[in-house]
Protein backbone atom coordinates (compact mmCIF):
# COMPACT_ATOMS: atom_id res chain seq x y z
CA UNK A 1 0.00 0.00 0.00
CA UNK A 2 3.15 2.54 0.52
CA UNK A 3 4.56 1.68 -2.23
CA UNK A 4 1.45 2.55 -4.38
CA UNK A 5 1.32 5.58 -2.68
CA UNK A 6 5.07 6.37 -3.34
CA UNK A 7 4.68 5.53 -7.18
CA UNK A 8 1.62 7.68 -7.35
CA UNK A 9 3.55 10.59 -5.20
CA UNK A 10 6.28 9.95 -7.74
CA UNK A 11 4.08 9.89 -11.07
CA UNK A 12 2.27 13.59 -9.62
CA UNK A 13 5.79 15.05 -9.05
CA UNK A 14 7.55 14.38 -12.18
CA UNK A 15 4.10 14.94 -14.57
CA UNK A 16 4.25 18.15 -16.47
CA UNK A 17 2.57 21.30 -15.36
CA UNK A 18 -0.66 21.91 -17.36
CA UNK A 19 -0.81 24.81 -19.13
CA UNK A 20 -4.00 26.37 -19.73
CA UNK A 21 -5.50 26.36 -23.14
CA UNK A 22 -6.51 29.78 -23.21
CA UNK A 23 -2.71 30.58 -22.62
CA UNK A 24 -1.44 28.92 -25.38
CA UNK A 25 -3.76 30.69 -27.68
CA UNK A 26 -2.85 33.90 -26.37
CA UNK A 27 0.62 33.29 -27.16
CA UNK A 28 0.13 31.82 -30.18
CA UNK A 29 -2.10 34.65 -31.58
CA UNK A 30 0.51 36.91 -30.42
CA UNK A 31 2.84 35.68 -32.34
CA UNK A 32 0.95 35.12 -35.00
CA UNK A 33 -0.01 38.67 -35.46
CA UNK A 34 3.77 40.25 -34.73
CA UNK A 35 5.37 38.15 -37.20
CA UNK A 36 2.48 38.44 -39.86
CA UNK A 37 2.16 41.86 -40.13
CA UNK A 38 5.32 41.73 -41.86
CA UNK A 39 3.88 39.92 -44.66
CA UNK A 40 3.33 44.16 -45.26
CA UNK A 41 7.40 44.35 -46.34
CA UNK A 42 7.52 40.90 -47.90
CA UNK A 43 5.04 42.46 -50.26
CA UNK A 44 6.65 45.69 -51.13
CA UNK A 45 9.92 44.51 -51.69
CA UNK A 46 8.82 41.34 -53.94
CA UNK A 47 6.42 44.16 -56.34
CA UNK A 48 9.56 46.33 -56.11
CA UNK A 49 12.19 43.67 -57.30
CA UNK A 50 9.76 42.96 -60.12
CA UNK A 51 7.65 40.28 -59.41
CA UNK A 52 4.08 40.52 -60.38
CA UNK A 53 1.28 40.24 -58.54
CA UNK A 54 0.66 36.83 -58.73
CA UNK A 55 3.86 35.69 -58.17
CA UNK A 56 4.00 37.65 -55.17
CA UNK A 57 1.18 36.42 -53.65
CA UNK A 58 2.08 32.30 -54.87
CA UNK A 59 5.26 32.42 -52.69
CA UNK A 60 3.21 33.22 -49.93
CA UNK A 61 0.86 30.51 -50.54
CA UNK A 62 3.12 27.55 -51.75
CA UNK A 63 6.62 28.71 -50.03
CA UNK A 64 5.37 30.48 -46.60
CA UNK A 65 8.69 30.67 -45.07
CA UNK A 66 9.85 34.25 -44.62
CA UNK A 67 13.81 34.01 -44.28
CA UNK A 68 13.56 32.33 -47.61
CA UNK A 69 11.42 34.30 -49.46
CA UNK A 70 13.09 37.72 -48.49
CA UNK A 71 16.42 36.11 -49.46
CA UNK A 72 14.75 35.30 -52.94
CA UNK A 73 13.35 38.78 -53.45
CA UNK A 74 16.28 40.58 -52.31
CA UNK A 75 18.57 38.57 -54.32
CA UNK A 76 16.05 39.59 -57.88
CA UNK A 77 16.14 43.40 -56.56
CA UNK A 78 19.74 42.99 -56.20
CA UNK A 79 19.98 41.98 -59.62
CA UNK A 80 21.06 38.57 -59.18
CA UNK A 81 19.92 36.05 -61.31
CA UNK A 82 16.73 33.39 -61.06
CA UNK A 83 18.89 30.09 -60.41
CA UNK A 84 21.32 32.11 -57.54
CA UNK A 85 18.47 33.57 -55.59
CA UNK A 86 16.70 30.16 -55.49
CA UNK A 87 19.83 28.74 -54.82
CA UNK A 88 20.03 31.13 -51.21
CA UNK A 89 16.63 30.71 -50.45
CA UNK A 90 16.44 26.69 -50.86
CA UNK A 91 19.85 26.85 -48.17
CA UNK A 92 17.32 28.62 -45.68
CA UNK A 93 14.39 26.45 -45.98
CA UNK A 94 16.71 23.40 -45.45
CA UNK A 95 16.40 24.11 -41.58
CA UNK A 96 12.72 23.85 -41.65
CA UNK A 97 13.44 19.77 -42.62
CA UNK A 98 15.24 19.34 -39.06
CA UNK A 99 12.52 21.75 -37.56
CA UNK A 100 9.66 18.82 -38.97
CA UNK A 101 11.53 15.47 -37.44
CA UNK A 102 11.49 17.20 -34.02
CA UNK A 103 7.89 18.08 -34.46
CA UNK A 104 6.88 14.60 -35.77
CA UNK A 105 7.80 13.17 -32.23
CA UNK A 106 6.71 15.97 -30.28
CA UNK A 107 3.27 16.50 -32.53
CA UNK A 108 2.28 12.84 -33.17
CA UNK A 109 -0.01 13.84 -35.70
CA UNK A 110 -2.21 11.62 -37.87
CA UNK A 111 -0.33 10.32 -40.96
CA UNK A 112 -3.39 11.86 -43.16
CA UNK A 113 -2.70 15.49 -41.52
CA UNK A 114 0.90 15.39 -41.94
CA UNK A 115 1.44 16.64 -44.84
CA UNK A 116 -0.85 19.47 -44.64
CA UNK A 117 1.00 20.44 -41.54
CA UNK A 118 4.28 20.18 -42.91
CA UNK A 119 3.27 23.52 -45.01
CA UNK A 120 2.93 25.12 -41.13
CA UNK A 121 6.86 23.60 -39.86
CA UNK A 122 8.55 26.67 -39.88
CA UNK A 123 10.52 28.69 -37.09
CA UNK A 124 7.55 30.37 -35.67
CA UNK A 125 5.30 27.04 -35.11
CA UNK A 126 8.73 25.09 -33.75
CA UNK A 127 9.15 27.95 -31.50
CA UNK A 128 5.73 27.76 -29.40
CA UNK A 129 5.00 24.21 -30.03
CA UNK A 130 8.77 23.87 -28.53
CA UNK A 131 7.95 25.97 -25.76
CA UNK A 132 5.08 24.05 -24.05
CA UNK A 133 5.07 21.83 -21.43
CA UNK A 134 2.64 18.96 -22.83
CA UNK A 135 1.19 17.31 -26.34
CA UNK A 136 -2.10 19.13 -26.04
CA UNK A 137 -0.81 22.57 -25.87
CA UNK A 138 1.85 22.05 -28.11
CA UNK A 139 -0.64 21.04 -30.89
CA UNK A 140 -2.68 23.72 -29.83
CA UNK A 141 0.34 26.34 -30.09
CA UNK A 142 0.87 24.36 -33.42
CA UNK A 143 -2.57 24.93 -34.71
CA UNK A 144 -3.05 28.70 -34.02
CA UNK A 145 0.22 29.78 -34.62
CA UNK A 146 0.31 28.14 -38.02
CA UNK A 147 -3.28 29.12 -38.79
CA UNK A 148 -2.93 32.44 -37.49
CA UNK A 149 0.28 33.70 -38.99
CA UNK A 150 -0.62 31.80 -43.05
CA UNK A 151 -3.69 33.91 -43.09
CA UNK A 152 -2.12 37.43 -42.16
CA UNK A 153 0.76 36.58 -43.75
CA UNK A 154 -0.84 36.38 -46.86
CA UNK A 155 -3.26 39.29 -46.85
CA UNK A 156 -0.25 41.39 -45.50
CA UNK A 157 1.69 40.44 -48.51
CA UNK A 158 -1.76 41.05 -51.07
CA UNK A 159 -1.96 44.82 -49.26
CA UNK A 160 2.19 45.14 -49.33
CA UNK A 161 2.22 44.22 -53.07
CA UNK A 162 -1.03 46.29 -53.93
CA UNK A 163 -0.31 49.24 -52.02
CA UNK A 164 3.73 49.22 -52.07
CA UNK A 165 3.99 53.11 -53.85
CA UNK A 166 1.87 54.39 -50.78
CA UNK A 167 3.43 52.21 -47.95
CA UNK A 168 7.19 53.65 -49.25
CA UNK A 169 10.19 52.55 -47.31
CA UNK A 170 9.38 49.57 -45.10
CA UNK A 171 12.90 50.19 -43.11
CA UNK A 172 11.25 52.85 -41.68
CA UNK A 173 8.31 50.78 -40.38
CA UNK A 174 10.54 48.45 -39.09
CA UNK A 175 8.56 45.89 -40.04
CA UNK A 176 11.46 43.55 -41.78
CA UNK A 177 12.78 42.99 -38.13
CA UNK A 178 9.27 41.91 -36.64
CA UNK A 179 10.35 38.38 -37.36
CA UNK A 180 13.67 38.27 -35.70
CA UNK A 181 12.45 39.94 -32.87
CA UNK A 182 9.89 37.53 -32.12
CA UNK A 183 12.00 34.45 -32.63
CA UNK A 184 14.87 35.89 -30.59
CA UNK A 185 12.06 36.80 -27.51
CA UNK A 186 10.90 32.99 -27.79
CA UNK A 187 14.42 31.23 -27.69
CA UNK A 188 15.93 33.67 -24.95
CA UNK A 189 13.74 32.03 -21.79
CA UNK A 190 14.39 28.46 -23.37
CA UNK A 191 18.54 29.19 -23.17
CA UNK A 192 18.30 28.08 -19.27
CA UNK A 193 22.35 25.70 -19.22
CA UNK A 194 25.31 27.41 -19.55
CA UNK A 195 26.15 25.25 -22.49
CA UNK A 196 22.89 26.22 -24.34
CA UNK A 197 23.95 29.80 -23.93
CA UNK A 198 27.35 28.85 -25.46
CA UNK A 199 25.65 27.25 -28.42
CA UNK A 200 23.44 30.39 -29.21
CA UNK A 201 26.56 32.44 -29.04
CA UNK A 202 29.04 30.68 -30.82
CA UNK A 203 26.01 30.37 -33.52
CA UNK A 204 25.25 33.77 -33.63
CA UNK A 205 29.31 34.54 -34.13
CA UNK A 206 29.20 31.99 -36.75
CA UNK A 207 26.63 33.48 -39.09
CA UNK A 208 27.31 37.26 -38.37
CA UNK A 209 31.09 36.78 -39.32
CA UNK A 210 30.09 34.19 -42.23
CA UNK A 211 27.27 36.67 -43.58
CA UNK A 212 29.66 38.57 -45.72
CA UNK A 213 31.65 36.08 -46.98
CA UNK A 214 29.30 33.12 -47.95
CA UNK A 215 26.11 32.97 -49.88
CA UNK A 216 22.68 33.61 -48.58
CA UNK A 217 21.52 30.83 -46.87
CA UNK A 218 24.87 28.95 -46.26
CA UNK A 219 25.81 30.83 -42.81
CA UNK A 220 22.98 29.64 -41.21
CA UNK A 221 23.83 25.55 -42.44
CA UNK A 222 27.33 26.82 -41.12
CA UNK A 223 26.00 28.16 -37.77
CA UNK A 224 24.04 24.66 -36.81
CA UNK A 225 27.94 23.35 -36.45
CA UNK A 226 27.99 25.25 -33.16
CA UNK A 227 25.72 22.73 -31.23
CA UNK A 228 27.71 19.36 -32.31
CA UNK A 229 31.04 21.54 -31.28
CA UNK A 230 30.10 22.86 -28.32
CA UNK A 231 28.61 19.55 -27.36
CA UNK A 232 32.18 17.83 -28.02
CA UNK A 233 33.87 20.24 -26.19
CA UNK A 234 31.70 19.83 -23.01
CA UNK A 235 32.40 16.33 -23.38
CA UNK A 236 35.84 16.36 -23.65
CA UNK A 237 36.01 18.66 -20.35
CA UNK A 238 33.47 16.70 -18.76
CA UNK A 239 35.97 13.45 -19.15
CA UNK A 240 38.74 15.64 -17.99
CA UNK A 241 37.58 16.47 -14.83
CA UNK A 242 36.39 12.81 -14.38
CA UNK A 243 39.87 11.82 -14.92
CA UNK A 244 41.29 14.14 -12.37
CA UNK A 245 38.79 13.05 -10.05
CA UNK A 246 39.36 8.94 -10.47
CA UNK A 247 43.74 9.92 -10.50
CA UNK A 248 44.05 10.10 -6.79
CA UNK A 249 41.85 7.20 -6.40
CA UNK A 250 43.84 5.19 -8.91
CA UNK A 251 46.88 5.83 -6.97
CA UNK A 252 45.66 4.67 -3.53
CA UNK A 253 44.71 1.51 -4.66
CA UNK A 254 48.09 0.96 -6.48
CA UNK A 255 49.60 1.63 -2.98
CA UNK A 256 47.80 -0.22 -0.35
CA UNK A 257 49.01 -3.44 -2.40
CA UNK A 258 52.53 -2.62 -2.13
CA UNK A 259 52.07 -1.59 1.62
CA UNK A 260 50.21 -4.81 2.26
CA UNK A 261 53.03 -7.40 0.56
CA UNK A 262 55.34 -4.98 2.89
CA UNK A 263 54.20 -6.21 6.11
CA UNK A 264 54.11 -9.87 4.90
CA UNK A 265 57.17 -9.58 4.61
CA UNK A 266 58.31 -8.29 7.89
CA UNK A 267 56.28 -10.70 9.59
CA UNK A 268 56.72 -13.51 8.15
CA UNK A 269 60.28 -14.15 10.23
CA UNK A 270 59.09 -13.71 13.38
CA UNK A 271 55.80 -15.97 12.36
CA UNK A 272 58.84 -18.83 10.98
CA UNK A 273 61.14 -18.43 14.35
CA UNK A 274 57.99 -19.34 16.81
CA UNK A 275 57.04 -22.26 14.29
CA UNK A 276 60.11 -23.76 13.66
CA UNK A 277 61.19 -25.88 17.15
CA UNK A 278 64.96 -24.83 18.21
CA UNK A 279 67.40 -27.61 17.52
CA UNK A 280 67.67 -28.90 20.58
CA UNK A 281 64.61 -29.84 20.96
CA UNK A 282 64.92 -31.54 17.81
CA UNK A 283 67.90 -33.99 19.12
CA UNK A 284 65.45 -34.66 22.10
Amino acid sequence: MATERTAEHTDVRHRPEEKPDGAVVRDALGVGIAVGLSGFAFGVTSAGSGLSLLQTCALSLLVFTGASQFALVGALAAGGGAVTAAAGAFFLGVRNAFYGLRLSQLLALPRAVRPFAAQWVIDETTAVSLAQPTRRSARIGFLVTGLSLYLLWNLTTLLGALGAEAIGDTDAWGLDAAGPAVFLALLAPMLRTGTERAVAALAVLLGLGLLPVLPAGVPVLVAALAAPAVLWAHGRRNDARVDAQEAPRDEARGAAPDEGRGTACDEAPDAASEDVPDGTEEDR
